[in-house]
């Protein structure tokens, strides 16, 4: 795995698409086992841009819940409709408790991180149950893109401080700011401010709000400081960003 990384990092150059190449990475995730926090996402699908699973051996899951506002869970987690279902853990991204220490080759998240209010402790655990070198295929909101538009990229220094001081995902300290910068017009399933307000309040059962704002560079400068190492970082013309990482 180690050799072939260094293979893959040789090949990738600063000018290079990797959206529009997969080859350069699938070596790392093409019949191997992984985990997916908060799946399934629409971008792994065929003909997106990120089409993984068709590529993926195994695929789990994990949900904080059973019944998310993203939908209903089952205890088969069915990824992709010609592979075998994998499993759908309940249990805090954050805190994979059922999952033993280098369990995966691979960690999917897509559009996930953001919801999490101490993102360094839940990187932190995605390293601890991927075998060393595996894959982090992380996909971020580019704020400049979606409703959060009018906030600030998160300093990295505030999301390590969360992480010291052990932040809970109740926490609502930057609610304030969201309150007053969200665009509720890029947003429509948020309704009104009154009900965006409300739902915001209730947070820790419904994770919808973004505790933390990302661009090209506290995206790479967060992963770094949580121990992985970063090799692209990219966004195409979507509200998306992809960085790719190993633990």
């Amino acid at each position: 795995m180690i050799s072939l990384l260094r293979k893959i990092n040789q090949r990738l150059r600063p000018d290079r698409n990797v959206l529009s190449n997969l080859r350069p990475y699938l070596p790392l995730v093409h019949g191997r086992s992984g985990i997916e926090i908060g799946g399934p996402s629409g971008l792994y699908e065929a003909g997106s841009p990120f089409p993984l699973y068709r590529h993926l051996g195994s695929l789990d899951n994990c949900n904080f819940s059973a019944t998310t506002v993203w939908g209903n869970h089952a205890q088969d987690f069915v990824f992709c409709s010609d592979k075998p279902a994998g499993r759908n853990i309940i249990c805090d991204g954050s805190a994979l408790t059922p999952v033993a220490d280098s369990s995966y080759d691979f960690v999917l998240s897509s559009h996930n991180l953001e919801h999490f209010a101490n993102p360094v402790k839940a990187l932190r655990e995605w390293k601890r149950v991927l075998r060393p070198g595996g894959l982090l295929v992380v996909v971020l909101p580019f704020y400049l893109r979606t409703f959060d538009r009018h906030r600030t990229p998160t300093p990295v220094a505030h999301m390590i401080e969360d992480f010291e001081r052990n932040i809970g995902e109740d926490d609502l300290t930057h609610l304030p700011e969201i309150l007053e910068k969200h665009d509720l017009s890029l947003d429509p399933g948020a309704g009104t401010r009154d009900q965006f307000h409300r739902r915001s309040l209730d947070n820790f059962h419904n994770r919808c709000l973004h505790h933390h704002v990302f661009d090209l560079h506290n995206s790479r400068e967060l992963l770094e400081a949580a121990g992985f190492s970063v090799f692209a970082v990219e966004t195409d013309k979507s509200i998306s960003l992809f960085v790719l990482a190993r633990a």
